[in-house]
């Protein structure tokens, strides 16, 4: 395993080393968590300030006219840089589940002869939820659920859509967006990404791709805060046939000639649906401005070293990875498997270091390289270790095996 030296040298040598002070981290904690909430940029409580103070302060409603309504489509702009979008394509507004509702109707209306829409079993919860709700909204259609093993024979000529994550939220195994794309185009099918585990975190060429529609999360790796707006992609060559199904006055051609009837916008807007969170979009774009100051190469470099020094570890204390080990199958956390990992993962954050658990038995540590280090990931090492060996995990859980009873 590497030592605490080779750590540091590693660190000193790192290109992405002066962006870990550019987070507001607390003393002694070592963060494996960003990929379910990133940490604050030094940057957004000045621009908060200055959002609340003076643009909403002293300009009140103004401040509509000062930029308030170019946000969703300003910060659109920028994470399309992010994605491999185009400018026009991607629009900042409402939340994950809220998006993927909206594109699945639109999808299933598009295709009038096909009324399918196929998943994946184990997909993480709110995308099937929502995929549910949604298939409710179009008469005659259906959600068909499988197992990864046979998503390929499911996508048939009666698919309408195909709605996949990214990177799996669990094991962060990564599907091959390009062969997943033309395979479902093959099909004669549109296919939906989640990528709230890739933007920010793996690259990402939605356009290469050959990619339809897509949406994602502001708030893991795109640091956007706890309850950040989301963002959708809406491929250019299908914005005119696509209609928002939630057609609010924000997405209206005119939405202050105040008609009784609906005219969608052209182009990207047309997703918009009720008023911006201007606060929100403000904190969002502060943590999109940072990554963009990144380079994604270099991310997903640091990104895949700092793994095998964390699988390294895992297989050193006996841990079972379930994560792949090939760095092109996989975002950007490792997912241990252990039978009290609830409890396990207790102890650790007892120890400041913060990794999340997966039901049913999954430790989940994050990898987050704009402030991670390897320094931080053998220090993590060696509390696991400690931990491990002390047993000072088991009562806890004990504690929750009772309290299951």
């Amino acid at each position: 395993m590497m030592t605490l030296d080779e750590a540091r040298a590693r660190d000193a040598a790192d290109p992405l080393r002066a962006f870990r002070a550019r987070f507001t981290l607390p003393e002694g904690v070592i963060y494996l968590d960003g990929n379910s909430l990133g940490p604050l940029p030094v940057s957004t409580p000045a621009v908060l300030a200055e959002m609340a103070g003076q643009q909403w302060g002293t300009r009140l409603i103004r401040g509509w006219n000062e930029g308030w309504f170019d946000a969703p489509t300003r910060i659109g702009d920028k994470i399309a840089r992010l994605v491999g979008a185009a400018p026009g394509e991607v629009l900042a507004c409402d939340s994950t589940s809220a998006n993927l509702y909206k594109l699945v109707v639109a999808a299933l209306r598009l295709a009038p002869g096909r009324r399918v829409v196929v998943s994946e079993a184990g997909n993480f919860p709110t995308d099937l939820h929502i995929a549910e709700g949604a298939v409710q909204a179009v008469p005659g259609a259906e959600l068909r659920v499988v197992p990864r093993r046979q998503l390929a024979e499911a996508i048939t000529d009666e698919t309408a859509l195909v709605l996949l994550t990214h990177v799996h939220y669990q094991t962060a195994e990564r599907f091959d967006m390009a062969a997943w794309t033309a395979r479902a185009h093959a099909a004669g099918a549109l296919i939906l990404w989640d990528l709230s585990h890739s933007a920010g975190a793996v690259p990402i060429d939605l356009n290469g791709c050959g990619a339809d529609l897509a949406v994602g999360c502001g708030y893991k790796y795109l640091n956007g805060g706890p309850g950040a707006p989301a963002w959708l992609f809406v491929a250019a060559r299908h914005q005119a046939a696509l209609t928002n199904p939630v057609s609010g006055w924000m997405g209206h051609a005119a939405p202050f000639a105040f008609e009784d009837g609906y005219a969608p916008a052209p182009g990207i807007r047309r997703w918009l649906s009720g008023t911006p969170p201007i606060l929100g979009l403000a904190a969002l774009e502060a943590g999109v401005d940072l990554l963009l100051q990144a380079d994604m190469a270099a991310i997903a470099a640091k990104s895949a070293a700092l793994f095998d020094v964390l699988a390294d570890i895992g297989d050193a204390l006996g841990l079972d990875c379930a994560s792949p080990r090939d760095a092109a199958l996989r975002g950007s956390h490792i997912g241990f498997r252990h039978e009290d990992a609830y409890a396990l993962c207790q102890a650790l954050i007892e120890r400041q270091v913060i990794g999340d658990f997966r039901t049913p038995d999954i430790l989940r540590l994050g990898i987050t390289p704009l402030y991670l280090g390897f320094e931080d990931v053998v220090r993590a090492g060696h509390i696991i270790a400690d931990v491990l060996a002390s047993g000072a995990w088991r009562a806890r859980r004990f504690a929750v095996r009772q309290a299951v009873t």
